[in-house]
């Protein structure tokens, strides 16, 4: 499933820079596609390079193409339900808990990697009471792990609580709509601007959602970079 899930990002992100070459990009005065693809780029890293401290410019480098994937990924992923005939693949819990895991798996390896077993330290704050250290070491190791699902429990639950409604409400709206009866016609109206309405929001939600997993990311990222020294970087 994790190997499935990198394919589908590789591939997604490929064929969207792919796409933007074919309509011109690289120009000196940029196309809709072109500035499409450069906001995004700058937008992914101002996210990096404010929530990830105390790390040097070519470190934060090597975080940026998966964080850029991963964002256009969901970008693009969580509306695609918005389409007639779809089906929005962050819906599904086996993919975003696929996800959520390689992530957490590859930050918990960054940390290692850059701590060693000092690594270890995030788990019990400085000037912790030693009676409290064990109370404080389990919840803090529960609190960590649980991060592994986290990301993937709020990327499945509002795509797809957001999506069925709207399904469930345009399936009754049609419903009614073809209904040989005035009244049902009439009564339709309401749930047809309900429909409407709830559309723009939950196309709102299903970008925004991408931004908050973006966030979450970085904030994990720093975390494991940083340790119990991030909040002098968000400060």
């Amino acid at each position: 499933m994790q190997s499935c899930i990198c394919r589908s990002l590789s591939f997604w992100s490929f064929f969207f820079f792919l796409l933007l070459q074919k309509k011109g990009g690289g120009k000196s005065v940029p196309n809709a596609w072109q500035s499409l693809v450069e906001l995004i780029y700058d937008f992914v890293l101002n996210l990096v390079n404010k929530q990830i401290g105390g790390l040097s410019e070519n470190v934060k480098q090597k975080f940026f193409p998966h964080i850029s994937v991963t964002f256009t990924f969901s970008l693009f992923r969580n509306p695609q339900g918005m389409i007639p005939f779809s089906f929005t693949v962050t819906s599904h819990f086996l993919i975003t808990l696929a996800l959520s895991f390689s992530i957490f798996i590859g930050i918990t390896i960054v940390g290692f990697r850059r701590h060693g077993l000092l690594f270890f330290s995030f788990l019990l704050p400085a000037g912790v009471p030693l009676p409290l250290a064990p109370f404080l070491v389990l919840l803090e190791l529960i609190s960590y792990c649980f991060r592994a699902l986290s990301l993937g429990i709020c990327l499945f639950a509002n795509m797809m609580a957001g999506h069925s409604l709207v399904k469930i409400l345009s399936g009754f709206a049609w419903t009614m709509l073809f209904l040989n009866n005035i009244f049902y016609f009439i009564g339709d109206l309401g749930p047809l601007f309900i429909v409407l309405a709830l559309t723009g929001l939950e196309l709102g939600v299903a970008i925004s959602q991408a931004h908050v997993s973006t966030i979450s990311i970085c904030i994990y990222l720093n975390d494991a970079t940083n340790l119990h020294q991030n909040e002098s970087f968000h400060n």
